[in-house]
């Protein structure tokens, strides 16, 4: 039982991660001018697959929550992709292109807490119902 309890809490800052995640995102697509100003020399193919992600991480965390065995796919296909995108960005910052190091760190940051979650809830969804 305390594990589900566990599991719930990831689930929640999943959650909180993703709509933090689309709020970001989207205010730097879709926001004014100021936003995109403010961002730097953001990198486009990664404010959009984040973006995208977020929904992503909404919906692994509400089957984190619910203790579906799906979410734990979803979890490793958002590490597995996430993975992709930054071997994507490195050769983007490789080749030349300004980019900002907070970037660095947030690819490292979600690719660390999704494979985490990928590798530490293995074979426990779906046990509780």
């Amino acid at each position: 039982m305390s594990s589900f309890k566990w599991q719930k809490a990831v689930a929640t800052v999943a959650l909180l991660f993703g709509i933090l995640t689309i709020f970001s995102g989207g205010n730097v697509l879709f926001g004014p001018t100021e936003a995109r100003t403010a961002a730097g020399d953001y990198v486009p193919f990664v404010v959009w697959f984040n973006f995208l992600a977020g929904f992503a991480y909404v919906i692994a965390a509400i089957g984190l929550w619910l203790n579906k065995a799906w979410a734990i796919w979803l979890a490793s296909l958002i590490a597995l992709t996430t993975g992709f995108v930054i071997l994507a960005f490195a050769v983007t910052v490789i080749g030349g292109a300004a980019f900002e190091m907070r970037t660095v760190g947030a690819l490292a940051l979600r690719f660390l807490f999704w494979t985490v979650i990928a590798l530490a809830l293995r074979g426990r969804t779906g046990q509780a119902g």
